[in-house]
């Protein structure tokens, strides 16, 4: 699950490489909201601790 951001830079990367500006910059904003929203639930999820 915590590959789909980078794949999404990944094919940000290449879009800009290939001169299509727009959908690289597109890319990278999806991504970059991918990545807040699973940190914010990988943050707020809870720790479950037994001893």
């Amino acid at each position: 699950m915590m590959v789909i951001p980078f794949l999404g830079v990944l094919g940000a990367l290449a879009a800009a490489l290939a001169g299509r500006r727009s959908l690289a910059l597109g890319l990278w904003g999806v991504s970059l909201v991918a990545l807040l929203l699973l940190f914010r639930q990988h943050a707020s999820d809870a720790l479950n601790l037994t001893f």
